[in-house]
């Protein structure tokens, strides 16, 4: 039975540190890991969280993206254990979006982000993959791959965008009527 887990908050070091390689992916610790990880992004409503998140300094996220308030328009995908990615390529297209963390609750902000990436990874199974993500996934992969590196979506989002949950709703809820 997977257990949740707690997720670190800012201001903790291990938000700040880049984290390791994982050299077996097939350790049972890793896919315990993985499994706890789910669960706990299902249980807040998260479209991703990293290692780091959860207090292991790993190169490993979830990415796990599916239609909720916060991201109405959001794509829906499986929960995807990313293992020790790698960003092949990345367009010449940049568009902000906005974009929240587990570890910063309350706070929402526009981020420029890479329209699409190219990126490698091991799979949960120790499988080799490279896919391409766009629009929605790309800047979820973008932000937990920050997470691996010790960058929080604070460190690059537009300061003037900032704001709280419930004004962010509020601007949302406009933008959607337009």
């Amino acid at each position: 039975m997977p257990m949740l887990l707690q997720i670190c908050q800012l201001g903790h070091p291990i938000l700040r540190e880049k984290a390791k390689e994982i050299e077996n992916v097939n350790d049972p610790a890793i896919q315990v890991l993985i499994k706890d990880m789910i669960a706990t992004c299902q249980d807040v409503g998260g479209v991703g969280i990293a290692a780091p998140q959860v207090y292991q300094p790993l190169r490993l996220f979830i990415m796990a993206s599916k239609p909720n308030a916060r991201y109405p328009n959001a794509p829906h995908m499986e929960p995807t254990a990313i293992i020790n990615p790698v960003i092949v390529s990345f367009s010449d297209e940049i568009e902000e979006g906005w974009e929240g963390c587990l570890s910063i609750p309350g706070i929402r902000g526009l981020v420029p982000r890479y329209k699409s990436i190219t990126v490698r990874f091991n799979n949960r199974d120790g499988g080799l993959e490279e896919r391409t993500f766009e629009g929605f996934l790309a800047r979820i992969f973008q932000h937990e791959y920050d997470h691996i590196e010790g960058i929080t979506f604070l460190d690059r989002a537009n300061s003037k965008s900032l704001a709280m949950d419930k004004e962010y709703l509020k601007i949302v809820s406009a933008e959607s009527k337009k």
